[in-house]
């Protein structure tokens, strides 16, 4: 066996490597690593989580990618593009695409007997994929929408439901101004759902997307746009590039001209402050780690001191500094695996009982969900302990230089 690991397994294994003074140091750095690593871990699994389920949120709400009219960006009063089966195909056989759908929106206002709202009622067909409003709705079911029926069925957040008190069953009136006219429809609750995502329920009302092409007087080809989801998210841009050779070059038959634009281009504000907990994210791991860091320091210096005898017993017997050094190097490993153990074990049992228990709740008005989410992806669990452990160790080769200026013949005789 190695004998500077040996000296140091000895060390380590005589009553945690030291003696009275040195015990509560060792701890206290032990603790500093145990803490640092712990909040390392549910910091990153918060903000992975928490990402990922606003992303998913989003994504859910429209789609990954969307194809609509150049003309009108950035508003709901839409002029139509022509979206005939050709076209769907050619998005279709883009490498990356997942799924197709047509969307068609109306902007209107809701009416009761005691109150009113503006909303922009949503048309979608069969071809539309609705798992996202399945996972989220709170009461009743979603219709069979068609593009080729009206179903006079409609689905109402729950926000607005309260807002203007209506339930499962209740049928209300809503209206579309067209310039000096206004045009009336009228609609029966099949479901509610819940999004907790403000900017969509306060607005969006889903109907068939046959009663908002007749609203806005469009042919049966023509729609708002396309919804596209794609198979990794992390292609997204390439894919969006794709689609853009293949459709954005032109114009449809009636002069419409496409335009295509992820997610992230439509929602710049969302993403933008999505981005900046990646910046929290690293400046809690800069911090973690260099209080870490600087607890294992002052543990190791009291130890160096501490074992001062020994450091001159082992020069005279021929030791050279570097392999001394080593010896303190090795034991800090130790204690620093044994502070990561216990961070591991405390970090992982906080992040189980928030994503079992949902223990620490959030307003969905502010966050978009209702606790704290967490998600622990096992490669980057692990890149956090190889770094943590790599990082903490680096900044002890410093201190233990030390160990040079300590002379045989002083040494020996220090008590």
């Amino acid at each position: 066996m190695n004998w500077k690991y040996f000296i140091a397994r000895k060390i380590y294994h005589n009553d945690e490597g030291g003696k009275k003074v040195s015990k509560p140091a060792i701890r206290i750095a032990m603790a500093g690593i145990a803490i640092g690593l712990a909040v390392i871990i549910v910091s990153v699994a918060v903000v992975i989580g928490f990402k990922n389920q606003v992303r998913d949120k989003v994504v859910g709400i429209g789609s990954d990618i969307f194809i609509s009219n150049f003309d009108v960006q950035g508003t709901y009063e839409t002029l139509p593009v022509v979206v005939n089966d050709s076209l769907l195909n050619v998005i279709q056989a883009v490498d990356g695409v997942m799924h197709v759908q047509r969307y068609s929106t109306k902007p209107g206002m809701l009416m009761t007997e005691t109150d009113f709202s503006g909303m922009v009622l949503k048309g979608i067909g069969q071809d539309y994929d609705t798992k996202f409003l399945k996972k989220n709705m709170v009461e009743g079911e979603i219709p069979a929408f068609s593009d080729t029926v009206s179903s006079q069925k409609v689905l109402i957040s729950k926000t607005n439901a309260n807002k203007l008190k209506l339930k499962m069953g209740d049928s209300f009136l809503s209206y579309y101004i067209e310039g000096d006219n206004i045009r009336a429809r009228k609609f029966i609750i099949s479901g509610i759902y819940q999004t907790n995502f403000s900017n969509y329920d306060n607005l969006f009302l889903i109907t068939d997307l046959y009663t908002v092409n007749r609203l806005n007087k469009w042919k049966p080809e023509q729609v708002s746009g396309i919804e596209v989801e794609v198979n990794d998210y992390s292609r997204l841009n390439d894919i969006k590039e794709a689609i853009h050779e293949k459709v954005d070059v032109k114009a449809d038959k009636y002069g419409g001209i496409y335009f295509t634009q992820t997610v992230e281009e439509a929602n710049p504000d969302i993403f933008a402050w999505l981005g900046l907990l990646d910046m929290n994210v690293w400046i809690i791991l800069i911090l973690m780690i260099g209080v870490a860091g600087f607890t294992m320091i002052s543990g190791l210096l009291i130890i160096i001191l501490e074992r001062t005898n020994m450091i001159g017993v082992l020069k005279a017997l021929g030791a050279n500094n570097w392999s001394i050094r080593t010896i303190f190097l090795n034991f800090s490993a130790f204690l620093i695996g044994r502070g990561m153990l216990w961070g591991n074990l405390f970090g992982l049992l906080i992040c189980f009982l928030q994503w079992q228990f949902h223990i620490i709740k959030l307003d969905p008005a502010t966050y978009y969900v209702n606790y704290v989410p967490i998600e622990l992806n096992i490669w980057i669990f692990l890149l956090l302990n190889i770094c943590t452990f790599l990082i903490s160790l680096m900044m002890l080769i410093g201190p233990s230089y030390l160990i040079a200026h300590i002379h045989p013949a002083k040494s020996i005789r220090y008590e």
